[in-house]
């Protein structure tokens, strides 16, 4: 036997009829947003529940918030947390169930609690200050020194972002004429893509930075942010960008423009700032305190010099008296000494000339008698040299009948070095005779 039929919209009505009936209350639920988008003014969720172990998802939902209720939800919950609703968070909300026969079922959203937010998210925080700790780089950049000529920086920011220019005209317009280089780095400094988008920036920058690059490299970074908004922090509370601004070799500066409490990517900083013109003024004042340092070092320098010439002028003018002084009893001494030492050169060489005097006058009277004897001695060697010769004459052995054979003027003792043709001469007591050899 056939049951009487409900069309489709009958059936739809018992279904809403029940729901009303038996989820008549409000009911606080938590969970995590997988999904949030506006449109018309409305604002639709989705919301997921995933196991703790596995992270499987085991609940889904979707829900709406009307635009009359969101237009007063949305600003508190941003004031408050500083976020917006985004996938990931998750959130406290009061819903009831609703039914319609033509859309089906949703959860309505009448309340949001922003401090169960809150304490989600101090609870990541935490967890990500607790692993940066952990892994020993949570004060890596409070280690680096800010270079004392601090001038060429590169920025990471929005290129349009107002904050961008009034870091620049800040930077450059300064009072003391201080000069700077700027490069700008552009990334995205709001919603989901701001981690990846500022790692890249820095990505980019540290290849900028390598020793063999041609340009000059950059002496710090400034990662800013315009317009002062406290909406959707998010991106800055990350473990990944945390670590790559911790390891980060140049000291980073951010003055992301907030007014909660500091984000994770300030603490790991090098210097945290709350605007991007104290970023500015920061840097100034940086390059100024090592201006004055060195005009102070300058005139410390300049006063030392001064007063050390005048002490050391005041010491030669000392010494030149003393000297004056000391030189008057030099020379006086000096003077007695060489008046002293002439007197005696004097007299020794007097004495010296009175001895070679009486030497001289023995020797003159001496001397006759000397040669006297020494002419005798010589007359008589002379006598027997003469006797000698007399005896050597080869005239005498010519007068005994001998003769002399004369070759080329040499006398010739051998016969066999005469050869035949040869011409000889043959001296006698007498006269000579030239021959020639057969």
């Amino acid at each position: 036997m056939n049951s009487p039929s409900l069309s489709l919209l009958e059936l739809n009505s018992l279904v809403r009829q029940v729901i009303e009936e038996t989820l008549s209350q409000e009911y606080w639920v938590e969970a995590e947003l997988s999904e949030c988008r506006e449109s018309r003014g409305h604002c639709y969720m989705e919301l997921i529940e995933k196991d703790e172990t596995s992270a499987t998802p085991i609940a889904r939902a979707s829900t709406k918030c009307w635009r009359t209720q969101w237009a007063m939800l949305q600003p508190y919950f941003e004031r408050t947390t500083g976020q917006t609703l985004h996938a990931g968070l998750k959130v406290r909300l009061k819903v009831y169930a609703q039914f319609h026969e033509a859309f089906g079922f949703s959860w309505i959203v009448t309340d949001i609690d922003p401090t169960f937010t809150l304490g989600d998210m101090a609870r990541k925080r935490q967890e990500i200050i607790r692993k940066l700790k952990e892994e020993g780089i949570f004060d890596l950049q409070k280690e680096l020194t800010l270079p004392l000529f601090c001038q060429r920086i590169a920025v990471i920011s929005s290129e349009t972002a107002a904050g961008y220019g009034d870091f620049v005209n800040q930077l450059i317009h300064n009072d003391s004429g201080l000069k700077f280089s700027i490069q700008l780095f552009p990334a995205i400094m709001q919603g989901e893509q701001v981690e990846q988008s500022i790692i890249d920036a820095l990505n980019m920058i540290y290849e900028a930075n390598e020793p063999n690059k041609s340009h000059e490299s950059f002496d710090c970074v400034v990662i800013i942010r315009g317009g002062g908004a406290t909406a959707d922090m998010s991106g800055f509370d990350t473990l990944a960008l945390a670590e790559n601004v911790a390891n980060f070799p140049l000291p980073i500066i951010t003055g992301i423009g907030h007014d909660r409490d500091e984000s994770i990517l300030d603490m790991v900083s090098f210097q945290r700032v709350k605007t991007p013109t104290a970023a500015a003024a920061f840097l100034v004042s940086h390059l100024e305190e090592v201006l004055n340092t060195i005009d102070d070092a300058q005139d410390r320098i300049a006063h030392y010099a001064q007063n050390k010439i005048t002490i050391l002028n005041s010491q030669l003018s000392t010494l030149n008296t003393q000297l004056r002084s000391i030189f008057s009893v030099v020379k006086t001494r000096q003077e007695a000494r060489l008046d002293a030492l002439y007197s005696r050169l004097a007299h020794h060489a007097q004495q010296k000339l009175s001895t070679l005097n009486t030497q001289l006058s023995t020797i003159e009277s001496r001397l006759p008698l000397l040669l006297d004897s020494s002419l005798k001695t010589k007359k008589h060697q002379l006598e027997l040299l003469e006797e000698k010769v007399k005896t050597l004459d080869p005239s005498l052995l010519l007068r005994r009948g001998y003769s002399i054979t004369l070759k080329d003027g040499k006398a010739v003792r051998d016969a066999a070095t005469l050869h035949p043709g040869d011409e000889i001469k043959t001296r006698f007591a007498n006269g000579s005779v030239h021959s020639i050899v057969k």
